[in-house]
């Protein structure tokens, strides 16, 4: 029995182009963008989405970060990304990766998504996780 693989996905975590990478660049922990510069990835994940779209792939999957001045992984909100995108998609399913789950109250995070869910016609993927990086749980607050 030969089994094929028939769906296809893509992660995108959010980053902007960088221009100064390789052992002689800026280290990333010490970069800092413009809001300018971080809002760019959002208008790259409307345009891959919609080429994903075409071509049939399944699903577009990225992450949630928070205050990621460095210039990736910086979609605070996937359930609002993935509303957006499915608006301008027709079957493209959105994945999260994870949502951090102590950044969110936990009914309110659930009931975001199945409203959201509801909205696409259930084109969203749900996922969690319990987040690392300490500025997000310290500024957050979370445990």
């Amino acid at each position: 029995m030969v089994s094929m693989i028939k769906r296809f996905s893509v992660l995108y975590v959010g980053q902007i182009d960088f221009e100064d990478v390789g052992a002689d660049a800026t280290p990333a922990n010490d970069r800092r963008y413009p809001n300018e510069t971080l809002i760019e990835p959002y208008y790259h994940a409307e345009e891959l989405a919609k080429h994903m779209d075409d071509l049939g792939f399944y699903c577009l999957w990225a992450a949630e970060h928070h205050f990621q001045r460095e210039g990736y992984e910086v979609f605070p909100n996937l359930t609002l990304l993935g509303v957006h995108l499915a608006g301008i998609t027709k079957r493209l399913k959105f994945g999260a990766g994870f949502n951090i789950v102590p950044m969110w109250h936990p009914i309110r995070l659930a009931e975001d998504f199945a409203m959201a869910d509801v909205m696409t016609r259930g084109r969203l993927i749900f996922g969690v996780g319990r987040g690392y990086q300490s500025r997000e749980v310290e500024t957050m607050g979370a445990p």
